[in-house]
């Protein structure tokens, strides 16, 4: 770690004390960008990283919210408007009990770097609240999204900051959200992106993640005159990412073997196939039941319960060729990414954000193996997102082979962003490195034009 590293590390900790998974962001990419700042040290004397890691404007707020037995409940609501250099503030709102300023500012600070990836004139920004969706009724989850939006509203709009969708936010949620922005501004815009397809939804928005991890896989493998046809896939997570990531393997002829969720995770030696993705689908999205319910129906199948005293988790370790990390933040340890080369797997496109820890990402490079991190390989749902709001702005949906292709176009070009930057700044293969100085030039030159704003 240079020195330059080093202070500004220690800057950030002083400044953010208590926000690890923000600290870990930040070195991540200040390790890349030293690379940079060796060969045009413009940027670093204009401190355009150092602009960055500070947010434009964070708005903490409560909400209070009835629910239907009549019973107060008070959480706290969160929108971090990290930056706006290329764009409006786009990124995602996630409701979780893990939520906190921290996590927020961490992903706040990695959709900057990703949506510049994308090429879409998108800022980057994050929200959301430790409300817990998860077991409740339809009718707690509309009344907590009435209240949340019915404050949040003030601080959104289609040129201002776009939400989308993440964890615990799907298509239910962004329902109830956007009906009360529509009240509350009598006005129907773009202001939320995942929105149903018979009132501004995209087609492919749902699918988007997942299958662009799967492009960018596929694109890391063409490097090697690979395809993913017959390949051993580890896939976690079961949500939104890991079923369409499951669907796009499955179309390119790939053998998915493993889901997961916060109890535990599935091992089914015979493939995830059509058949056992619909259940799982139906399953999760329609009755919310558990992972674990797999193995009522699939008796060849073995669940693992979580045991969180592991010093690693046991989804790693079953041979693979491929792995696609698509739970949440640092899901993959040191341990873990020794298990994942000990079994086989040379091919990581990462579905979640952040979802390995700086130890296992170093194992990753040291070994050469084709490593995509989050901020390009799970791009595309950003990307998508985007492609919505262009819709929206023309009144005109696109069919869905049009954006499947916008989608294969942009996940290409990320790919090869990352590829030519690693290549030019001594580093090839090194799509880190690639997609961390990809990423922060677009936005660091539009903030030197725009002067110290």
């Amino acid at each position: 770690m240079s020195d330059y590293v080093k202070d500004l590390l220690a800057e950030v900790k002083a400044k953010h004390p208590a926000e690890p998974e923000f600290h870990q962001a930040v070195m991540e990419v200040a390790e890349s960008l030293s690379l940079l700042f060796e060969k045009h040290p413009e940027y670093k004397t204009a401190k355009v990283l150092e602009r960055i890691i500070e947010p434009e404007r964070i708005l903490i707020f409560r909400v209070p919210w009835v629910d239907d037995q009549g019973e107060i409940h008070v959480n706290i609501g969160y929108r971090i408007e990290m930056n706006s250099a290329i764009g409006p503030y786009k990124g995602g709102l996630r409701f979780h009990p893990s939520v906190n300023l921290g996590i927020l500012k961490f992903l706040a600070f990695e959709q900057v770097f990703k949506n510049s990836l994308t090429t879409l004139p998108m800022g980057g920004g994050k929200g959301g609240s430790d409300f817990d969706p998860k077991g409740k009724s339809d009718l707690k989850i509309m009344r907590f999204c009435q209240a949340f939006m019915s404050e949040l509203f003030r601080h959104i709009g289609p040129d201002t900051d776009v939400p989308a969708g993440d964890i615990g936010v799907g298509g239910r949620e962004i329902g109830y959200l956007f009906g009360t922005y529509k009240k509350l501004r009598n006005e129907f815009t773009g202001v939320l992106t995942g929105k149903g397809l018979n009132w501004g939804g995209s087609l492919i928005r749902p699918e988007a993640t997942g299958y662009g991890a799967v492009y960018f896989a596929a694109e890391m493998l063409s490097t090697k005159g690979q395809t993913l046809e017959g390949k051993t896939c580890l896939v976690s997570g079961s949500g939104n990412v890991a079923q369409y990531t499951i669907e796009k393997l499955l179309e390119l002829g790939a053998k998915p073997v493993t889901l997961s969720d916060s109890n535990g995770y599935i091992y089914d030696e015979q493939g995830i196939d059509r058949e056992k993705l619909q259940y799982v689908m139906e399953m999760k999205n329609v009755r919310r039941g558990r992972i674990k319910e797999y193995t009522d129906k699939y008796k060849h199948a073995i669940y693992t319960p979580l045991d969180a005293n592991m010093e690693f988790n046991p989804l790693w370790s079953h041979k693979a060729e491929c792995a696609f990390p698509s739970a949440t933040q640092n899901e993959i340890n040191a341990k873990d990414a020794q298990n994942l080369l000990n079994n086989g797997v040379y091919v990581i496109s990462e579905g979640a954000n952040m979802p390995t820890t700086p130890d296992g990402v170093e194992i990753f490079l040291d070994n050469k193996i084709l490593y995509g991190p989050g901020k390009a390989a799970n791009a595309g749902g950003v990307a998508t997102s985007g492609l919505e709001m262009a819709q929206n702005s023309m009144r005109l949906p696109w069919t869905r082979d049009e954006v499947d292709k916008r989608l294969q176009m942009i996940m290409h070009s990320i790919h090869k962003t990352c590829v030519d930057i690693a290549d030019r700044f001594g580093t090839p293969g090194n799509y880190v490195n690639g997609a961390n100085i990809g990423g922060f030039l677009k936005v660091a030159d539009a903030m030197m034009d725009q002067g110290v704003v």
